[in-house]
């Protein structure tokens, strides 16, 4: 099972050779493959010299035998080190060396224990009992017929993946990615990668169509082909879609397309012509944002989505049907004297009116900012619809919100992933054909539904059922492509709605709910006198990252009791940079979650995975969970097992979830989070992170975006002068959908 690793050589150039078992990697780019590791040079025997040795190591794991090309050079900060040019992999030929192989967690199923057993049984032998006679592995005693079985499929894996990373190794595609590639084609990789390398950017995730790309040219697909173009046309629309838009105008898509592909523009406009004809995409004309017509290029799905969505709505708002009908002819003033009775507690006349709307309108939207009273509303709706016995769900797209609608109404709410019962693939178990058993449907913090979801959704409300949408329309608009809750309060949407403008006097003690409403309305934030609202000045972006961790490891915790890993969060304008969420992760890790002797951690790439870690998902995957995880879901690490090669996160949503080592990709920490990737969720103190650096991305619904995630306490540290220009700055980008259109017939 030799592996070899191709590298140039200059003429003459006599490489050295060193041999040695790889005992950890300290360093790996997953993009590049360079890594930087320690390997124990002593053959095997477990006593030799540790040498760093850095290079393109790609595909090698802890526990190889390797024999290394390369030369010797001096780092100035870590000394001496051997910088490798190519490198093959062989099996141990020491009893020593199989046991230490075995036991790296290399082979899926067999950890240290496991391997000492096997080593112990067949000797020096073992490696070639599991390559030619796996069977024979039963006779090692408590090893059933099960393991047997695991660790025989994991070995021929092993090397069907290696296969595949040798073809990939000239072409810089990471180990991780290679795993994927084999799980998703198996023995038809290399034939997929030679002949098909763009069908890698939409089957694979993590293959962006510059991965692919890279790939097509390496195996000699011309620049100017039509299915390069055509690919890179759909990966524009792709692109666009990650920055919220549902469609691209078509002047602005084959201007995008011509940057990113460098061919003409006459040939980007003929691929387009052929990708509408072979129905790739839809283009179709839709009003401008003056009225004026426009033609709009959508992929697919997007397009199928918004007609379906803005249908829909229509359909159940005039449905004949009515699942609360005894509210049609309902005695109001008596109704909402017995609610008072329960609750102790009058309506303002807005409330009045919401309650109204919801129990009487087939689809109707409640919005308001913090303080408004929008959950004592939907517990009066929700009190008055189950005192006639109607059949009520309550969901929210995100676990943290589904479980403070569940406090706050005292009934059961689910995440919307959940009620649907999506399954592997993404199509919902309850749809137009098997709808909900429901007459009411309340959705909370519905700004973060987006296009695909909302459709996912409506679709599963049946035919006289009311659905109300709660959300607060001036937060950021969702992750996910879209602006559904806003289009749905568009002036030309026949979508039923009330928006609560009172705060009420209770709200109006708290500076988190006071400085909400006065960045809302473009004021800057009041801190005098405040005992909840803070503002740490600094100016400079390094200083400013130290004085966040020192604020969330050791102030807030001495002051205010909170528990730094569970009730503060770090929600920062920016991922990159000094004072972004990816660097303050780094360091808060540091701080909160430190390497610790016996407590099992993980390195994937430049990340170091703990348990005790906080973690988010940064990809919708249907295959992971009961109903799939999802982009923004939170959780914790509460295990890590090397022989099974995997981790363990608890969700938000209680659920264990478990995950394979090279499936980490789609872990980050969350110490820190972007202000985007925190809506629904709610935090007993937030601290932001305010740094002119961010310059581009301080924005007024930002920042009020953060703030209303806090319920008791909010610290901003950095600029004032940045404060100002987030709140000044009320131009959130428009982006591209038509739904409002639809819903008001015009498309």
């Amino acid at each position: 099972m030799a592996r070899g690793r191709g590298g140039q050589q200059g003429q003459g150039f006599r490489p050295t050779v060193l041999e040695g078992v790889l005992e950890r990697i300290t360093y790996a780019n997953e993009e590049t493959g360079y890594t930087v590791a320690k390997v124990d040079s002593g053959r095997g025997s477990g006593g030799g010299e540790l040498t760093t040795v850095v290079g393109a190591l790609l595909g090698a794991q802890p526990g190889e035998s390797l024999r290394m090309e390369g030369r010797w050079g001096s780092h100035p900060q870590y000394g001496r080190q051997f910088m490798v040019e190519n490198y093959t992999t062989v099996l141990p030929a020491t009893v020593q060396g199989v046991r230490r192989y075995l036991g790296s967690g290399l082979i899926k199923g067999i950890g240290p224990r496991l391997a000492e057993k096997i080593v112990d049984y067949f000797g020096v032998a073992a490696l070639d009992v599991i390559e030619q006679t796996p069977e024979r592995l039963i006779e090692v005693p408590k090893l059933g017929p099960k393991r047997t079985k695991l660790i025989a499929d994991a070995w021929e894996e092993q090397k069907a993946i290696k296969e595949v990373m040798v073809f990939l190794q000239g072409i810089g595609v990471s180990t991780s990615l290679a795993v994927r590639i084999y799980k998703k084609y198996g023995d038809a990789s290399i034939s997929v990668v030679r002949n098909e390398p763009y069908k890698l950017a939409t089957d694979v995730w993590g293959i962006g169509f510059k991965t692919a790309d890279t790939i097509a040219q390496a195996v000699g697909i011309p620049h100017d082909s039509p299915q390069r173009v055509m690919a890179g046309i759909q990966f524009t629309l792709s692109e666009s879609t990650s920055d919220g838009h549902c469609f691209l105008p078509e002047e602005k898509l084959i201007a995008d397309a011509v940057k990113i592909l460098q061919v003409d523009s006459g040939l980007v406009i003929d691929c387009l012509a052929e990708l509408v004809a072979e129905e790739g995409v839809v283009s179709e004309k839709v009003p401008g944002p003056e009225g004026e017509p426009v033609t709009a290029v959508y992929l697919v799905p997007f397009q199928r989505a918004e007609v379906a969505l803005a249908a829909q709505l229509r359909s159940l708002l005039n449905s004949a049907e009515d699942r609360l009908g005894a509210f049609a002819n309902v005695d109001w003033g008596k109704a909402l004297g017995w609610l008072r009775s329960r609750t102790g507690a009058d309506l303002a006349a807005e409330q009045e009116e919401a309650v109204k709307l919801a129990l009487t309108r087939r689809v109707a939207v409640l919005t308001g900012g913090p303080g408004c009273g929008k959950s004592f509303t939907v517990a009066s709706i929700i009190t008055l619809a189950a005192a006639k016995k109607a059949k009520i769900i309550l969901a929210a797209p995100t676990g943290r919100a589904a479980k403070r609608m569940t406090e706050l109404t005292g009934h059961e709410a689910a995440t919307v992933h959940r009620l649907l019962e999506l399954k592997p693939g993404g199509d919902a178990s309850y749809d137009r054909d098997r709808p909900l058993d429901c007459d009411l449907l309340v959705v909370d913090e519905a700004s973060m539904l987006d296009l695909l979801l909302a459709n996912k959704l409506a679709k599963a409300v049946p035919p006289g059922a009311h659905l109300l949408l709660v959300g607060d329309v001036d937060q950021l608009p969702s992750v996910g492509a879209g602006q559904v809750l806003r289009d749905l309060l568009d002036e030309d949407s026949p979508i039923p709605r009330v928006r609560l403008t009172h705060v009420f006097r209770q709200a109006q003690q708290s500076g988190v709910v006071t400085n909400a409403h006065r960045v809302n309305t473009g004021k800057p934030p009041e801190l005098a006198d405040m005992t909840d609202f803070f503002l740490f000045p600094c100016e400079e972006t390094e200083a400013t990252a130290e004085l966040t961790v020192d604020v969330v490891a050791n102030r807030i915790p001495r002051k205010f009791g909170f528990d730094p890993r569970r009730d503060v969060q770090v929600l920062a304008p920016m991922h990159r940079g000094p004072a972004g969420a990816g660097n303050l992760n780094t360091m808060l890790q540091a701080a909160l979650t430190p390497s610790r002797e016996g407590v099992p951690e993980r390195r994937f790439g430049g990340r170091i995975f703990r348990v005790g870690d906080k973690v988010t998902q940064i990809r919708n995957n249907y295959d992971k969970g009961a109903n799939g995880v999802f982009n923004g879901t939170l959780g914790v690490i509460t295990g890590i097992d090397g022989d099974e090669q995997e981790l363990t996160v608890r969700t938000d949503e209680d659920e264990d979830v478990r995950y394979d080592f090279a499936e980490l990709d789609e872990l980050v920490h969350a110490y820190a989070v972007t202000v985007h990737r925190s809506q629904g969720s709610e935090y007993p103190a937030v601290v932001i992170p305010v740094t002119t650096s961010a310059w581009m991305m301080l924005q007024r619904n930002l920042l009020y975006t953060a703030i209303t995630r806090a319920k008791k306490l909010v610290v901003l540290v950095g600029s004032r002068r940045a404060v100002a220009q987030a709140v000044r700055n009320a131009t959130a980008g428009r982006r591209h959908t038509a739904l409002a259109h639809r819903l008001a017939g015009a498309v």
